[in-house]
């Protein structure tokens, strides 16, 4: 049987509260997130180039889709590099067990 307990989280976003439910194991992470958006929606309005409250919530949010898009980007070259470093590991593990030649390690 799962625990659906959720509680009742205040976080202040731009000087405003917002009630949001949650898990209680996820309210940590949850004020962790409206900070991190206050502090970016903080960084739009004191550059001055955005007006309303609206256009800065949409500015921050396509903000934080690019960094969170830059991030699995490297992520996925990390992975592919890691698997293209482990395939080359492996092929020389498999050419000495073969052939029992001594392997010339880069």
């Amino acid at each position: 049987m799962s625990d659906t307990t959720t509680q009742t989280a205040t976080v202040n976003i731009l000087d405003k509260g917002y009630r949001v439910s949650c898990k209680p194991e996820e309210q940590r992470a949850l004020v962790d997130a409206a900070q991190y958006l206050d502090n970016k929606m903080r960084e739009i309005r004191e550059r001055g180039a955005v007006v309303g409250l609206e256009r800065i919530a949409v500015m921050a949010a396509l903000n934080i889709a690019h960094e969170l898009l830059q991030l699995a980007q490297q992520r996925q070259l990390a992975e592919e590099d890691t698997q293209a470093q482990l395939q080359s590991l492996l092929d020389k593990v498999e050419q000495v067990l073969t052939d029992g030649d001594t392997p010339a390690f880069d």
